[in-house]
């Protein structure tokens, strides 16, 4: 027995002589942050099991659009988390860091998880927030990030254009006149998601905070419902946040493996329980009916279906000159 003991003893001596550290660099959006640090160390546990190597994965947070510019210039992203598409196309189209057609490596085209956009407003809603509607009272003051900046800015402003073209029978003027009153509420425009949030909930600026939904319940979570309430609009967007491999990098720091098991292992049961827990929407439906309680039903309306393309929307509404510089007047 002693010496079968000193066998596995020296075995086990021998894995962990040879175990590796490996390092990845997420780089991510705004209120990623709490998702990504269970998850970092799910996959970290996962891996180990698997590999017998450990993985030690720092992240990067900031405004969506700013980060894939980062990441452009030489942030050393070993796999970005975005909040859109069109950032990660940006860093293959002008880094040429990993291919074009990155959304077809993994399933739902690479987005695990969805979200939309909801409303924060302070406890009691003393201004009746309901809908769309109430946000454009001449009175009511609007926090919201910059979608120049912001993937979840981005998401925010089609989703009040798409309510307002479903109100208008699709009358882009009138439409565009909805956005342009929003606009004239907002009164911060912060580079991020995660800023706009500590303007609304802890400096107290505004009356409604146009917020990620899981944002919104982070706020609920970190401060308590006597403060705060959500409140869910008729309709909004699903809004797609997709994950990818950033190749060129990855093989640079010989992490290809194990960035791509990173990523895939989002769509795994544990990385969808992880998922849900922190208020993104999973795409596994099983795992989507456990936690059914955590979202509210609504109208979701796609972004293929009311703009056509994140190339498209990015053109018409966030492009210099676009839609959103002719409605915005900084205040």
């Amino acid at each position: 027995m002693k010496t079968f003991l000193k066998i596995l003893l020296l075995s086990a001596i021998a894995v962990s002589a040879n175990a590796k550290e490996i390092k990845l660099l997420n780089v991510s959006y705004d209120p990623t942050r709490e998702l990504y640090t269970e998850y970092n160390a799910a996959f970290a546990k996962y891996w180990k099991t698997k590999s017998g190597d450990d993985v030690v994965v720092s992240q990067s947070h900031g405004g969506s659009g700013k980060q894939a510019q980062a990441v452009i210039a030489g942030l050393d992203a070993d796999v970005v988390t975005l909040a859109l598409a069109y950032d990660i196309d940006a860093i293959s189209a002008q880094a040429k860091l990993l291919p074009a057609d990155w959304q077809q490596r993994l399933s739902s085209n690479s987005t695990p998880y969805t979200s939309t956009i909801v409303f924060l407003v302070r406890k009691g809603n003393p201004q009746g927030i309901k809908d769309w509607d109430d946000v454009v009272k001449t009175d009511v003051k609007v926090v919201v990030a910059n979608p120049k900046t912001s993937g979840g800015a981005r998401w925010a402003y089609l989703a009040a254009y798409a309510y307002g073209l479903e109100k208008n029978n699709h009358d882009d003027a009138a439409a565009k006149k909805f956005i342009t009153q929003i606009y004239k509420n907002v009164k911060v425009l912060d580079s991020g998601a995660r800023g706009s949030t500590v303007t609304f909930a802890k400096n107290g600026i505004g009356d409604v905070l146009l917020a990620w939904e899981n944002e919104a319940h982070l706020v609920l979570k970190e401060f308590g419902t006597n403060d705060f309430e959500i409140v869910t609009p008729s309709l909004s967007i699903l809004a797609e946040p997709p994950v990818a491999v950033v190749d060129k990098n990855a093989k640079r720091h010989h992490t290809t493996e194990v960035a791509t098991q990173y990523v895939k292992y989002l769509y795994s049961d544990e990385g969808q329980e992880i998922v849900a827990k922190n208020f993104y929407r999973p795409r596994n439906e099983i795992i989507a009916k456990k936690y059914e309680g955590n979202f509210t039903q609504l109208k979701l309306v796609t972004l293929e279906a009311e703009f056509g393309s994140w190339t498209k929307a990015q053109k018409t509404h966030f492009a210099d000159g676009g839609v959103f510089d002719q409605i915005y007047s900084p205040q």
